[in-house]
């Protein structure tokens, strides 16, 4: 590399030129924030080499793991309502009574019919012991008895029905009816959701998709995180256990289900939040973004060789953290890259420089690397 003394020469020409021309087509350039020295010589680094993590989110649905609809299975009255919104219910508690005024006459006529039907029988019975009546004759007793019977016990189970209980444990939702609601068959009462667990839906890219599922391959625990909507951290992670069959043609996305605990009762049927997954990325190469500028749609750096000069170099992205990009490729580890002074430099052009070590420099930025 030259010395100092001779690199300062031609940039004392070139800085005033650099200054009224810049680079054509450079958007997001980032100034130097006060490295460079006095007479002219810019900050530069190298990549850093290190073991990171990145995170990715995605918008999720909140589902119970059970949430149904709580319908009416007879016509009639509501006549007492056992639960109020928001409780907590048990299975076997009773949530509505409704009262179906044909099906109590019903129930009344059928158990006298039952009645009558087996004292008939039981005289047929006598008289079939004393050889007055034939054999058949008391079969034909006991079968309208029989039936008398059954429709007595079909008239009970309509009545039954209008007795509705929780079929689960559970937590009640809006009640639909009020008591003195009349009801038709089928209609809508309350719901009821279960979520001691729940399932958090989020949709991910093709690629990214099939990223997830060589981690799953590997049988590695697919854990995530769940951010709520406030920006707090769910306590407890889940873990990814379901993927949908198919992909979304009009999103290119496909569904992954995510099963979370939720023993206190947080989480509820229709919230929202963010999925995060976080990967682990091994020996990954780190620059700060402020070395970074565009020309159009691409990610240029500033490279500075070993006789001071400058090249546009365009780089892949990998992904981003706070302050830093993560390169894909475009770069070599032992490459200086400038870090300062983005808008005052041209492609081809001599420039002087203060190195800084990696870890220096993106100890100056806001946030580290990891």
């Amino acid at each position: 590399m030259r010395p100092m003394s001779q690199l300062l020469a031609p940039l004392g020409v070139l800085l005033p030129l650099v200054v009224l021309a810049p680079l054509a087509g450079c958007g997001g350039h980032h100034e130097g924030s006060g490295h460079h020295e006095a007479h002219g010589a810019y900050a530069a680094t190298r990549p850093l080499r290190s073991d990171t993590t990145l995170e990715r989110e995605y918008v999720a649905q909140i589902q119970a793991i059970q949430h149904i609809e709580v319908r009416a299975l007879e016509r009639g009255y509501v006549d007492d309502i056992y639960v109020d919104e928001g409780q907590e219910v048990s299975k076997g508690d009773r949530m509505f009574q409704v009262l179906p005024r044909v099906y109590e006459a019903e129930l009344q006529r059928a158990a006298a019919e039952a009645q009558f039907a087996s004292i008939e029988y039981d005289n047929t019975r006598a008289l079939a012991d004393g050889h007055v009546v034939s054999p058949n004759e008391l079969k034909l007793a006991q079968a309208r008895r029989d039936k008398a019977h059954a429709e007595q016990a079909l008239a009970q189970a309509h009545l039954d029905l209008a007795r509705i209980e929780a079929p689960f444990d559970g937590i009640m939702g809006r009640l639909e009816v009020r008591r003195g609601s009349l009801v038709e068959e089928g209609e809508l009462l309350t719901t009821l959701a279960d979520n001691h667990k729940v399932w958090v839906y989020f949709n991910v890219t093709e690629a990214e998709y099939l990223d997830y599922r060589r981690r799953m391959n590997r049988h590695d625990p697919f854990e995530v995180q769940l951010r709520l909507a406030n920006g707090e951290m769910f306590e407890h992670p889940g873990l990814v256990e379901t993927i949908e069959a198919d992909f979304d043609n009009e999103t290119g996305t496909i569904a992954f289900r995510a099963t979370f605990p939720n023993p206190d009762g947080l989480l509820r049927h229709g919230e929202t939040g963010n999925i995060v997954v976080t990967t682990p990325l091994k020996d990954a190469m780190i620059i700060p973004q402020k070395a970074t500028f565009s020309v159009l749609d691409k990610t240029c750096v500033y490279v500075v060789d070993e006789e001071g000069i400058a090249h546009q170099r365009e780089i892949a992205i990998k992904a981003s953290k706070p302050h830093v990009y993560l390169v894909e490729h475009g770069l070599e580890d032992d490459e200086r890259i400038l870090i300062d002074g983005l808008r005052k430099v041209r492609d081809g052009h001599e420039v002087a420089t203060v190195y800084q070590t990696p870890e220096d420099a993106l100890a100056k930025l806001a946030l580290h690397a990891e």
